[in-house]
């Protein structure tokens, strides 16, 4: 499918957005390990979220869609009689081989050709040391076998920051009465963490480090999924880009890991107001977000975890920036559903950015004028949203390629940017 966007005009807008996809896909994987029965009220339902309740399923879960919320039955994992898809979702892949290390049956995962590309070695090398046994593809690729075993305590230190490894190596962690550590130089998201600890699990937060142990049982929660900040920044961005528009997304998820992204549209001089509410597990609120004249950025590597899925919306921003805005330490990008980093910098020059690539990051000098022109997502959900974005303020008609893969996490997205 392709997608065709012309330039918008002023707005003013409230909005909701779809629920947050790092927290569902937690909720459904850390409630399945619960012995008793979890209710999860707006769950995202998008491709990857249900690649997610397909494996669980398959592995013996039985979880149940209601009117308003799912519910995961209490019962056993079983071996699967099938391989296990994780579709386009590396969320799905790392965070269920952490569960699939230690049950004690054979199974087997893969993915889309998409996935299929993508590195696991991070996360089977710590599962690894803990005592589990994998068989990979070229030792880093899916297909990936598994053989549960019996694991053991681990104290390690995370070469990169990631929170699908450091949530993977939790997950594991949680079958092992001894206390493992995991130690994480820069935050990254702590999703699991908070929920786990609402569930009542054995887990604690000392600087830099984690402590984890399967000591206690996860007990039975009822889950509200707030609304996914790293969705709304398509639209924030979109804002913050046309004079005289201002947004107010609504209920959407503020966990201070994941609002790096506002901090910096207010160094570039966007008007960012936070309405925060207090949650039991997750901090919630309203963000309004007003145009303003836009300066230059310098990120940093250590900016860059909680920024990861925003670097190229930051990219897009700092194109209409008076001056030099230079992205460093972003090498992660090249890993993701596509070379990030490299389709941001060719999709852009094709619409009149003035943009470098670097090997960990981009230069980008502004402000330039951006003009309609055929680009291509390259199938990556992000992209094809970021693009979409930048379609809305050129000059003249965008034709998006390979559009259709926003349904893996935003489905309704189109709809939205059409209201406007």
């Amino acid at each position: 499918m392709n997608y065709s966007v012309k330039k918008k005009h002023p707005f003013n807008i409230s909005l909701k957005v779809p629920p947050d996809k790092s927290i569902s896909h937690r909720a459904l994987i850390i409630g399945s390990l619960s012995k008793k029965e979890i209710f999860i009220e707006n769950l995202l339902e998008s491709k990857d979220i249900l690649s997610t309740v397909k494996i669980l399923r398959k592995l013996g879960k039985k979880i149940e869609k209601k009117k308003n919320f799912w519910v995961i039955k209490k019962g056993d994992f079983s071996e699967p009689d099938d391989v296990l898809d994780a579709g386009n979702s590396g969320t799905t892949a790392r965070l269920i081989l952490g569960v699939l290390s230690h049950l004690p049956f054979f199974s087997v995962i893969t993915g889309d050709n998409s996935l299929r590309k993508r590195p696991m070695e991070r996360v089977i090398r710590p599962l690894s040391l803990m005592g589990g046994e994998f068989l990979a593809r070229e030792g880093k690729f899916l297909p990936i076998v598994i053989k549960g075993k019996k694991l053991n305590p681990i104290h390690y230190k995370l070469p990169i920051p990631s929170a699908q490894v450091k949530s993977a190596i939790i997950l594991a962690s949680l079958s092992v009465p001894e206390v493992s550590i995991i130690e994480e130089e820069i935050p990254s998201r702590d999703h699991t963490e908070r929920m786990i600890e609402y569930m009542g699990g054995d887990i604690e937060r000392k600087g830099k480090s984690i402590f984890v142990s399967g000591k206690k049982n996860l007990e039975s929660r009822n889950f509200y999924i707030p609304g996914d900040i790293s969705s709304a920044a398509f639209f924030i961005t979109l804002s913050s880009l046309i004079k005289g528009s201002s947004i107010i997304v609504e209920d959407v998820g503020l966990n201070p890991t994941r609002i790096d992204f506002l901090e910096i549209l207010k160094k570039m001089g966007v008007k960012v107001k936070i309405d925060s509410k207090k949650q039991k597990w997750e901090p919630t609120g309203n963000v309004e977000v007003k145009y303003g004249k836009l300066s230059p950025i310098f990120i940093k590597r250590k900016n860059i975890p909680s920024i990861i899925d925003e670097i190229p919306l930051i990219a897009l921003l700092a194109t209409q920036a008076n001056g030099e805005s230079k992205i460093l330490g972003a090498e992660e990008l090249r890993v993701k559903e596509s070379d990030r980093i490299h389709n941001t910098v060719e999709n852009l020059k094709l619409m009149g950015a003035n943009i470098e690539e670097l090997s960990d990051g981009m230069v980008i000098k502004g402000p330039t004028k951006l003009k309609g022109n055929k680009v291509n997502s390259e199938g990556d959900h992000r992209m094809a949203m970021m693009l979409s974005i930048a379609g809305s303020v050129a000059d003249g008609e965008t034709l998006v390629e390979n559009a259709e893969c926003v349904n893996i996490s935003f489905p309704q997205f189109f709809k939205i940017l059409e209201r406007i």
